[in-house]
């Protein structure tokens, strides 16, 4: 284990306690009284030294906190400024920009069509509804997707609109008595944008109302359908 601590402040603190003792005792130890006055000399100088660090440090702080304060002060004004310009420019065009020498605010691009509506999972409740849930992956950003949910039955290609929905479940509570193929036609829209149709084909074991848990299929191909009226 090392005698001299490692922390500066604590070096400084062992050689001060014992300068006294090393000055009276320095024959004894097999040092000089001059060798104890010369480090005694360095002692103070490192002491000086560091309260000296130690001041600037915290003048540091005190000056990086005024700093902060003043940038922060100095951003919420100007802000004001350039919200009052831009809408000044909302009135009166582009060159209230020019004359402020601030650049005209670029057009925002705009998002991306929303996503193709995937891995449709089905579930009959006990009044016989089928319970629908599926996965889409929208851009990032983006909000207010709907997703429009069309039907046929056995086949068909009359397809009836049943409704739009802003979560990714929906209830069928109208399937047709003795129904043993649903399939559905979905897409996800914004007010600006619609995505990929989607179809599933929902199978049942001899009709909806049967105990069997439905199963769902994929068409990777959107089938010709007719929209009912």
């Amino acid at each position: 284990m090392s005698v001299v601590p490692r922390k500066n402040v604590d070096k400084i603190q062992f050689f001060e306690d014992h300068i006294s003792v090393w000055t009276a005792q320095a024959t004894t130890i097999g040092t000089t009284e001059a060798e104890v006055t010369d480090l005694d000399t360095k002692t103070q100088a490192a002491r000086t030294a560091y309260d000296a660090q130690q001041a600037a440090q915290n003048a540091a702080k005190a000056a990086t906190a005024d700093l902060n304060v003043a940038l922060d002060a100095m951003s919420r004004a100007g802000s004001d400024i350039i919200y009052q310009i831009r809408s000044q420019a909302g009135a009166d065009g582009d060159g209230v920009y020019a004359a402020a020498q601030i650049p005209v605010p670029a057009t925002p691009s705009p998002s991306a069509a929303p996503g193709t509506p995937y891995e449709l999972k089905t579930e009959v409740n006990g009044n016989g509804e089928l319970m629908l849930s599926w996965k889409c992956d929208n851009p990032a950003g983006t909000s207010g997707t709907i997703y429009q949910v069309y039907r046929s039955t056995n086949g068909s290609l009359d397809f009836e609109y049943l409704g739009g929905v802003g979560s990714r479940k929906f209830v069928d509570a109208t399937i047709p008595a003795g129904a043993t193929q649903i399939t559905y036609k979905m897409q996800a829209v914004r007010s600006t944008a619609a995505g990929m149709w989607a179809t599933f084909n929902v199978l049942f074991g001899s009709n909806v109302q049967s105990s069997a848990t439905p199963t769902a299929s994929v068409s990777e191909e959107s089938p010709s359908m007719k929209m009912a009226a």
